[in-house]
């Protein structure tokens, strides 16, 4: 992955992708993967603003059961096969527990009941490699859920429910292996590069202007098809249209990462509050927040507010995580989870359907969308606008679909589904690792091999590459490993700043703050490697810890980083 700004301008594409998140990513991969010249930018840093809100579970759309929605909850199986497949080092099977309560709608006949519907929904779930299996479901007993789940509600509970969903280890760096992907079959990509109106032809856009936010130089890139996957910024690009545009309404939606409260499963626990899902057929009148362990930490969502504002001033506040807090401690009372307790916070500006008029939290809309806007006599642009991480492939698939019948052309079969992407090229995860602990590259510990293993997959050697050039490596392989990454996101995978570092191109601080040694040791090499002044890695520093702001008197993740 190199940034080649030249390049953007000398050719006319067939597809030039606004947006570098989850849903833009995957659009550039799956058209590059076809045969279809592609170009991406991306405003701020790859993943850095929406896409980063993940609750990380890749799920097979259990819930979507109360909705009577078959075709969707189809879809999302498939795509969660789908992504432990080509990502196998990337997302792997989560068991999730849900209490049940009664003998209703939240009962466990009920829930034994789904749990049947979802296995053979699922039939084909199951991959080869048998560290990806996802056993069926089934229920437990009154005794067995509160020796598991030992302090919860337990008045009406009568049991549990298991299932088997995954869980992105890193979804950062799943965006990064999709755009590496895109990049070997000739994507050009480019971070940092805001579009800032439309190239018109007539009646057609043609393209974009855009600037470089690096060095403030303007760039005009051609393209017969620009295709607009810009989250929450999906209004204001439609406004260079200079027309009117239904505009899609935002939601603040907020996830926290935290000490851990469960280990070994997710779990899913009802908040003690009214809730009135207008679109399900079984309404269960409440909704479940989801507790997943997640790298030594519980990461817990999801609640989402109505947005009015620019996507630009979102901010979240400390009465939005007090407020978030209360119901995680109202669902599970030993929590007792203060401020203190918060070492990240995630939130993003999701597409939304309206509001609940009981508990007055925002509904997230459920259901894609992808806009040709000839239908509004502009030709040249299309509009995705995606709703969850899982299937953002499928609907990529599904956007270059349109995209070659545009032009009336069949479009050719889409391989994406089981191309493996970058570090996925092996066939067993178990088998990758004990060859990993076997060979002990570089003389690394078990703990580091498996940070790779996890990470990187089949690509650990490009970073073993930069091993040896660290001059950290007799004070410690974490030093030296971690100089090594560094050297590695900069160099092949477009890291400018330190957050593009510690935050997306590896896991050290996506989690909880990683200390001050770490964060000392990539500014060090990164001014090196940038020619950074000693007030710029002040700086860097400094404004790196702006994303930590809640919880130990450091700092968290805020929504507004822009695409």
């Amino acid at each position: 992955m190199q940034r080649n700004l030249h390049a953007l301008t000398e050719t006319i594409y067939d597809v030039l992708v606004i947006g570098g998140g989850i849903y833009g990513a995957a659009v550039a991969w799956e058209a590059a993967l076809r045969g279809l010249s592609v170009a991406l930018i991306e405003k701020g840093d790859f993943c850095g603003a929406t896409s980063a809100n993940s609750l990380k579970t890749i799920h097979g759309g259990l819930r979507y059961l109360q909705h009577a929605d078959f075709k969707r909850m189809r879809e999302s199986i498939r795509e969660r096969t789908t992504l432990m497949r080509i990502a196998p080092h990337l997302v792997h099977p989560l068991p999730v527990l849900v209490p049940t309560y009664g003998h209703g709608l939240k009962g466990r006949e009920v829930l034994a009941l789904a749990l049947q519907l979802n296995d053979a929904l699922s039939f084909d779930r199951h991959l080869p490699d048998p560290q990806k299996h996802l056993p069926p479901g089934y229920t437990i007993s009154r005794q067995e859920c509160l020796r598991r789940l030992p302090g919860i509600p337990d008045t009406g509970l009568t049991g549990g429910a298991v299932f088997y969903d995954a869980q992105a280890y890193n979804t950062e760096r799943l965006v990064i292996a999709l755009l590496h992907s895109a990049t070997t079959k000739g994507a050009q990509i480019a971070n940092y590069v805001e579009a800032t109106g439309f190239l018109r032809q007539g009646s057609a856009v043609s393209g974009v202007t855009a600037r470089d936010r690096l060095t403030g130089d303007r760039l005009d890139i051609h393209a017969k098809l620009v295709i607009n996957t810009t989250g929450p910024w999906v209004n204001r690009v439609l406004g260079w249209l200079g027309k009117p545009q239904p505009e899609t309404r935002l939601a603040l939606s907020i996830n926290v990462i935290t000490r851990q409260l469960f280990e070994g499963c997710a779990v899913g626990l009802p908040v003690p509050r009214t809730f009135h899902d207008a679109d399900t057929i079984l309404n269960k009148g409440s909704r479940l927040l989801f507790f997943s362990p997640w790298r030594g930490h519980t990461i817990t969502g999801t609640t989402a507010e109505p947005y009015a504002g620019k996507p630009d001033d979102c901010l979240v506040s400390e009465e939005h995580i007090q407020r978030f807090l209360d119901d995680i401690n109202a669902a599970y009372p030993p929590a007792h989870l203060t401020p203190n307790d918060v070492t990240l916070v995630h939130a993003g500006l999701l597409p939304a359907s309206g509001v609940d008029a009981s508990s007055g939290e925002a509904r997230i809309a459920k259901h894609y969308r992808i806009h040709d806007h000839r239908q509004d006599g502009v030709d040249g642009l299309l509009t995705v606008i995606g709703v969850k991480y899982t299937t953002a492939r499928h609907v990529a698939e599904e956007t270059i679909n349109q995209v070659f019948g545009r032009v009336s052309q069949r479009p050719p079969r889409s391989p994406s589904a089981t191309t493996p992407l970058y570090g996925g090229s092996f066939d067993r995860f178990n088998d990758l690792l004990r060859e990993l602990l076997r060979q002990k590259p570089c003389g690394l510990d078990a703990n580091a091999l498996h940070h790779l293993a996890y990470n990187y997959g089949s690509a650990y050697p490009d970073v073993l590459r930069y091993y040896a050039e660290s001059t950290a490596a007799a004070r410690g392989q974490h030093k030296a490993l971690l100089e090594a990454e560094t050297r590695h996101a900069i160099r092949s995978e477009m890291a400018h700043t330190l957050a593009d570092v510690l935050l997306r191109r590896t896991d050290y601080g996506s989690a909880a703050y990683p200390g001050e040694e770490t964060v000392r040791t990539c500014a060090g090499v990164m001014a090196a490697e940038r020619g950074w002044t000693p007030a710029r890695v002040r700086q860097e520093i400094e404004t790196f810890k702006t994303h930590y702001r809640f919880g130990r008197g450091i700092h968290a993740a805020v929504a507004g980083t822009p695409v």
